[in-house]
């Protein structure tokens, strides 16, 4: 024996192995065109000026220099810190009642939290224009204070994003070892005692990373401060106003890169702290059982039903302005807002085009992160490669919509670029709408397909079971529940989105969400909420027909999950 340690054997590259390293590298050709390409685009705009012509960190020193610009970035800074601190302590008083209380109508009420994410950004804020604005039915809430500003802001950033807050944090509030609490109350530790020494530890990596998304979130959100910021700027008014009103490139590339910078330390953070994560269950953690208390689900029902009442009543104030006759001198009630004919001579093509969108969007985009997740998974060797496309799989979620549209326009935008066809088009919107959305589909279906036991793989190969096979009989009907959640996520959140798409359109593919922000902008309020009403019953009949389907076709496809 001469001591050496045997050479890996090294397993010659089968014909499936090829196709499937080639796919691998479309898959990321598709992403360096459509995400890291423009990215550096936007950052090579940043330094020329409106000539093309290389004038170093001059933009920079102009944004610093601006009062207005410095404003923004403060007033940006401002409201995402407090939006954030009251959208946590809502949520979580939320999150705790539906999964550490016995309050009756938890499914209910968890379906309630879920409203905002039906429909765009811009609907709340336009609820609160009627309820509280200066004509306002409610505006003696305020004790004379505008709505217009912060205050308005803050409200509907806060309800924008409670449903996101309410999701993470549930999910960390369900996972807890029963042990512990047994414990604890054999201690005598009392129920604030309990609270602060065993849930919150339990919790931290949600409390952790549930303000760092809200908080990127709400910094970058362009919807409500578009249609209730009034005159106080922000960052994501800025941008808007320095390309499509002062065609000032070059600062909208700075204020876009002041955009990202946020949003990817956010991510960066993020990622560092996963990796000092410890699992609070383990496989000898006793399941969490919550018995009835009734000081505690009287107290976690009074405080579910009346966040769930604010959220009903912000829905019901958007309907009710989208049939108002004439807003605020005209309260009768009338249908003639939906007849968009009126309001512009697109009409209810507007709403078509936003169909149209969320349709290609929701299945080119399945199709592309499935698979892309897919080839990270399954393909063998090329590491480097995988560690590469897992990357750039993840990067969209710290790039703001808007950044990335105006990135698009630098990129796609160039004679030079021989893709510069696709701008103006649907195909354009289509693309950026997918990048915009990639990463939380690529992470739903990497966690289906790792559940997928890998031996089958090696059994389908020393079958000689070609891995188009494999993929199309065993693969695809194991993840389908994930892919209709896919489908279903991209087609909701394409329907409802502003920032990503507002400096791409055309007048051939004007959107009906670009549709509501250029209506307010111009005063027709009830035609805008009739249009975000609109886009809130489509996402909500969608998402209702997901249910149904996965309920009655799945009872039946799936039936095999059951024992």
């Amino acid at each position: 024996m001469s001591g050496k340690t045997p050479q890996a054997i090294r397993i010659p590259a089968t014909g499936d192995d090829r196709a499937m390293r080639t796919m691998l590298l479309c898959v990321a050709a598709v992403l360096f065109i459509a995400l890291i390409a423009p990215l550096y685009a936007l950052l090579s705009r940043s330094t020329r000026d409106s000539d093309g012509v290389f004038i170093g960190l001059t933009n920079f020193q102009r944004f610093l220099g601006d009062s207005t610009l410095a404003l923004a970035a403060w007033n940006s800074f401002f409201i995402a810190f407090l939006s954030t601190a009251i959208t946590i302590l809502l949520a979580l008083g939320f999150a705790y009642g539906l999964t550490r209380s016995r309050m009756p109508g938890r499914p209910l009420f968890r379906s309630f939290a879920m409203i905002p994410l039906l429909a765009p950004s811009l609907l709340p804020a336009i609820a609160l224009v009627f309820l509280l604005g200066e004509k306002g039915l409610a505006r003696g809430i305020l004790m004379g204070n505008s709505v217009y500003g912060p205050i308005g802001i803050v409200i509907g950033e806060v309800i924008f994003s409670f449903p996101q807050a309410v999701l993470i944090l549930s999910t960390s509030l369900a996972m807890a070892d029963q042990r512990l609490y047994d414990a604890a109350l054999t201690l005598r530790a009392g129920p604030f005692k309990t609270f602060t020494t065993v849930t919150l530890p339990g919790i931290r990596y949600g409390l952790i990373s549930t303000p760092l998304a809200i908080f990127v979130k709400v910094f970058t959100d362009f919807g409500v401060p578009a249609v209730i910021g009034g005159s106080y700027p922000v960052l994501a008014t800025e941008i808007y106003k320095q390309v499509v009103a002062q065609f000032d490139f070059g600062m909208g590339a700075v204020v876009g890169i002041f955009l990202l910078i946020p949003a990817v330390l956010a991510f960066a953070l993020q990622r560092f702290l996963q990796r000092f994560e410890v699992a609070t269950v383990t496989a000898q953690s006793v399941p969490l059982d919550i018995r009835p208390r009734k000081t505690r689900d009287l107290a976690c029902l009074a405080f579910c039903l009346l966040i769930a009442a604010c959220l009903l009543v912000i829905i019901g104030f958007a309907v009710f302005g989208s049939l108002v006759t004439y807003w605020p001198y005209n309260l009768g009630l009338t249908l003639k807002n939906y007849r968009f004919g009126e309001a512009s001579t697109a009409g209810w093509s507007l709403y078509v085009n936003s169909l149209t969108l969320a349709f290609l969007t929701a299945t080119f985009g399945t199709a592309l992160t499935f698979v892309g997740a897919w080839l990270i998974e399954r393909t063998r060797g090329w590491d480097g490669a995988k560690a590469l496309l897992q990357l750039m799989a993840t990067l969209p979620v710290a790039v703001p919509g808007l950044v990335l549209g105006l990135s698009y326009i630098f990129f796609f935008n160039s004679p030079a670029n021989p893709l510069h066809f696709a701008y103006g088009t649907m195909a354009i919107l289509v693309l950026s709408s997918i990048i915009h959305f990639y990463t939380v589909p690529h992470i739903i279906a990497t966690a289906a397909l790792k559940q997928l036991d890998r031996d089958l793989d090696v059994v389908a190969t020393s079958l000689k079971v070609p891995f188009h096979v494999m993929l199309r009989r065993v693969t695809l009907p194991f993840c389908m529940p994930a892919i209709v959640d896919i489908w279903g996520y991209l087609f909701v959140n394409t329907m409802t989105t502003v920032s990503a798409v507002i400096f791409l359109y055309s007048a051939n593919t004007l959107l009906a969400s670009i549709a509501i922000v250029q209506w307010n902008d111009s005063g027709r309020m009830t035609e805008a909420a009739a249009m975000s009403v609109s886009i809130f019953a489509t996402s909500a009949l969608v998402m209702g027909a997901k249910t149904l389907f996965m309920r009655r076709y799945f009872s039946r496809s799936q039936a095999w999950r059951r024992r």
